[in-house]
């Protein structure tokens, strides 16, 4: 077994990923597979938390653009991350992997708040920490969140989790001629635009020096080759590690 490139990394899970093909709703199946990826990834020692999206449930941006109030329907997305945490947590927890759910907005019902230094416990605990409703606040998208409670917890690296393997020049979904980047600056993705954050999660990783991993969590194995320190996908920042 190879020793692991990190010890303690932040997993960032979109709402779309765990939608699985359909996009929307949550696929068990899927949500099966990226938990038993995370099992093993503990297993190799690594701590690991874990910032959920909900856009497969509820979207604030889109709710917005129909007129709904941007702050209402934000906080509206900010719930539906409660319900992919909890539904990760049961899956990990069929595997025989402690969890425990965090949330920005108290709901003590079914999750502890977010309190930095509890959060930090469990993950020297070994358990893994699944961080709900974003920063608590409208306005900040679940990067911003991802990029907060990564360096509020010390993580090495942000490991962002998507449907494409890595950052690309445009859109390769549209353009066959799109190249992909290996490694990017901070002020690159900035600068040219590249939506793989919003700004600010960009910025809050530059200014805490946060390696940001974009790859693709549909390709199995992916996630513990990442740990185990093949360059998957592309990287921003982070030059010394990759």
């Amino acid at each position: 077994m190879k020793v692991p490139r990190y010890k303690r990394v932040l997993l960032k899970l979109s709402g779309e990923v765990l939608g699985g093909e359909q996009g929307f709703g949550i696929d068990t199946d899927e949500m099966k597979r990226i938990a038993s990826e995370i099992k093993e990834v503990k297993e190799r020692g690594v701590e690991v938390a874990v910032v959920v999206g909900g856009g497969n449930i509820f979207r604030g941006v889109a709710g917005s653009a129909k007129g709904m109030d941007r702050a209402t329907a934000d906080y509206m997305g900010m719930i539906a991350t409660v319900i992919n945490a909890l539904a990760l947590q049961d899956a990990l927890e069929k595997l025989g992997v402690v969890t425990r759910v965090q949330t920005a907005i108290e709901m003590k019902e079914v999750a502890e708040p977010y309190i930095r230094r509890r959060a930090i416990r469990h993950l020297e605990k070994g358990r893994v920490v699944i961080f709900a409703c974003g920063t608590g606040n409208p306005f900040f998208s679940t990067d911003t969140a991802a990029a907060l409670r990564a360096a509020e917890i010390g993580a090495e690296a942000i490991l962002k989790a998507t449907k494409v393997d890595g950052i690309y020049d445009a859109d390769p979904k549209f353009y066959k001629d799109a190249v992909k980047f290996s490694h990017l600056e901070y002020l690159e993705v900035l600068n040219r635009g590249l939506r793989v954050m919003d700004s600010t999660a960009i910025s809050l990783c530059m200014d805490n020096e946060i390696p940001v991993i974009v790859f693709n969590i549909k390709v199995p194995g992916n996630l513990v080759k990442i740990i185990e320190g093949e360059d998957i996908g592309t990287c921003v920042g982070g030059g010394a590690k990759r």
